[in-house]
C-alpha cells in the first residue's frame, strides 16, 4: 500500500468510526425522543456509513492479486455489495414513507431537547469527518464520493436541528413527521442512484460520463491509426474503466507498433481515465467492421489478423 492510500485509509477509518458514532447516538435518540424525523436521519447515516466502509473496502480489494478463478481480482465485490445495500435502503426508505404519513395524519409529542442535542452532536461529527476527507476529496474518486455523502449527513442534521427548534418554540409537531418525509425521499433517491450505477456495471454499460463516438473519435485522432471497430468500453468496479478494440493502423507505422500502442494507452488514461486495456491491431484485410459489434449467444469469435495487446 503507498502512502497516499495509507493516508486516504486513515482518513476513512477516522470517517467511519464519527459516522458509526453518530448512527448508535440517533438510533438511541430517536427512540427516546420519539422523534421520525431523528431516526430518519439515522437511516440516511447508515446509507453513507456503508457508502464510506465500501470505499475503504475498495483500496483493501485494489491490494488482492488476480488469481485462476478471479482475473480482475475482487474489484467487482464493491458493485455486488452496492447492489445489496442499494436493495437494502430502499426498502428501508419505504418504511419511513410511510411511517412518516402516518404520523403526518396523527402527530405525536416529540421530546425537543434530546433531539437537539443528538442532532447538533451529528451535526459537528459529520463536519469533522469532512474536513478530514476533504483534502483528498479533488483526487481521488473513492473520497470524493465518501466527502459529498457526508455533507448530505451533515446538510440532513442541520435539517433536524431546525425541525427541533420549529416544534420547541412552536409545538408545531407535523414538522417532525415533514423532517421525515424529507429525509426518506433523500435516501430513496440516493438507493436509486446506487441500485442504478450498479446495475449498469453488471450490465457491461458504459461508464457514465463517456461516449463510444467520443472515445473512437480521439482514438482515430492519434497519428498512425486509421480507423477503430469493435470499440467495448465497460467498468470493471466503480473507478475502474477497461476497453478493447481493434485499431487500424497505417501501413508505415507497422514496424512502430510499441510506440503506437503507448501513445494510444497514455492517451485513453489522460483523457477517459481508462487503464485496462486490450487492443489488437489490424491489417488492411480487416478494415470495415462495425464501430460496435454485434454478439449472439452461439458466436464465437475467431482472431482476424494481427496482435493481441495488454
Amino acid at each position: 500500500m503507498t502512502s497516499i492510500d495509507a493516508t486516504i485509509s486513515k482518513r476513512l477509518m477516522f470517517a467511519i468510526v464519527l459516522t458509526a458514532i453518530t448512527l448508535v447516538a440517533e438510533i438511541i435518540g430517536g427512540i427516546w425522543s420519539n422523534s421520525l424525523a431523528l431516526l430518519s436521519d439515522a437511516g440516511h447515516v447508515f446509507l453513507d456509513l456503508f457508502a464510506l466502509i465500501l470505499s475503504l473496502a475498495a483500496i483493501k480489494l485494489a491490494l488482492q492479486p488476480p488469481n485462476e478463478q478471479h482475473s480482475y481480482g475482487w474489484h467487482r465485490a464493491e458493485v455486488l455489495a452496492s447492489l445489496i445495500n442499494g436493495l437494502t435502503v430502499f426498502i428501508m426508505a419505504i418504511g419511513i414513507l410511510y411511517e412518516g404519513s402516518k404520523r403526518l395524519m396523527s402527530p405525536e409529542a416529540v421530546q425537543t431537547t434530546p433531539m437537539l442535542v443528538i442532532a447538533v452532536l451529528g451535526l459537528v461529527a459529520n463536519l469533522l469527518a469532512a474536513k478530514g476527507l476533504h483534502g483528498h476529496s479533488h483526487d481521488d474518486l473513492n473520497v470524493r464520493s465518501a466527502f459529498l455523502h457526508v455533507l448530505g449527513d451533515a446538510a440532513a442534521s442541520v435539517g433536524v436541528i431546525a425541525g427541533a427548534l420549529l416544534m420547541r418554540y412552536t409545538g408545531w409537531y407535523q414538522a417532525d413527521p415533514i423532517i421525515s418525509i424529507a429525509i426518506g425521499l433523500l435516501i430513496l433517491f440516493g438507493a436509486g442512484r446506487v441500485l442504478r450505477e450498479a446495475v449498469h456495471i453488471l450490465m457491461e454499460g458504459v461508464p457514465s460520463g463517456l461516449s463510444v463516438e467520443q472515445v473512437a473519435a480521439h482514438l482515430r485522432g492519434v497519428e498512425g491509426v486509421l480507423d477503430v471497430h469493435h470499440l467495448n468500453i465497460w467498468s470493471v468496479c466503480s473507478h475502474i474503466f477497461a476497453l478493447s478494440a481493434h485499431i487500424e493502423i497505417d501501413p508505415a507505422y507497422d514496424g512502430l507498433r510499441t510506440q503506437l500502442l503507448h501513445a494510444i494507452e497514455h492517451g485513453l488514461e489522460h483523457n477517459f481515465h481508462i487503464t485496462h486495456t486490450t487492443i489488437q491491431f489490424d491489417c488492411s484485410s480487416c478494415n470495415g467492421g462495425p464501430l460496435i459489434k454485434e454478439f449472439s449467444h452461439t458466436e464465437r469469435q475467431t482472431a482476424c489478423c494481427g496482435h493481441d495487446h495488454t
